[in-house]
């Protein structure tokens, strides 16, 4: 998943020094890392970006989602390149990331992140949403034998349902019910 909020930065320091931003990008991959990336309104480097990055999210309430952060990824024009991208340094970290809003909703009110790398550099964050709805994007694979799999799982989910309502509608009696599904299924 990838959402894009739009905003400013009320606080933004990286190692003492203090930047501006207007958007936070929040990203979750499929093997459960998490992160908030800050692109940083830097006149001496347009690649300057940071991430606040963690494995350990948890959501506290309906509007609320804390990522216990675990590490600091930093891009610069200075780091090596892959494809003409800065590759980041990882700086092992420790620090939190709190967001205020909800993703299915479309709306994030802030996100404030404090974090400390293993050399006792500091970076902080408070971002303030500029109230427009948020870009949330799922990106998946292109693989076909990961999708292929993905698609019979979901067509046969899909029928069961069906044939479940089928059910529902013919007053199938709950001793009967499994049989009918399944007589339903294999039709």
């Amino acid at each position: 998943m990838f959402a894009l909020m739009a905003g400013k930065c009320s606080t933004l320091k990286v190692v003492e020094r203090d930047y501006a931003c207007t958007s936070v990008a929040f990203s979750h991959s499929p093997g459960g890392r998490s992160g908030f990336t800050i692109p940083l309104n830097d006149p001496e480097d347009d690649t300057h970006i940071i991430t606040f990055s963690g494995e350990s999210g948890k959501r506290k309430q309906d509007s609320q989602y804390e990522l216990a952060i675990d590490r600091m990824l930093l891009k610069s024009k200075d780091r090596p390149k892959i494809d003409g991208l800065p590759v980041p340094s990882v700086e092992p970290s420790t620090g939190t990331c709190k967001q205020i809003g909800n993703f299915a909703a479309q709306q994030v009110s802030s996100i404030s992140c404090s974090a400390t790398d293993a050399n006792g550099r500091k970076y902080e964050l408070q971002f303030e949403s500029d109230g427009s709805p948020i870009q949330v994007k799922m990106i998946r694979a292109a693989d076909p034998d990961m999708e292929a799999p993905r698609v019979n799982v979901l067509a046969t989910h899909i029928e069961q349902i069906k044939c479940r309502q089928m059910a529902d509608a013919a007053g199938v009696l709950p001793r009967d019910r499994t049989a009918f599904i399944l007589k339903c299924m294999d039709e």
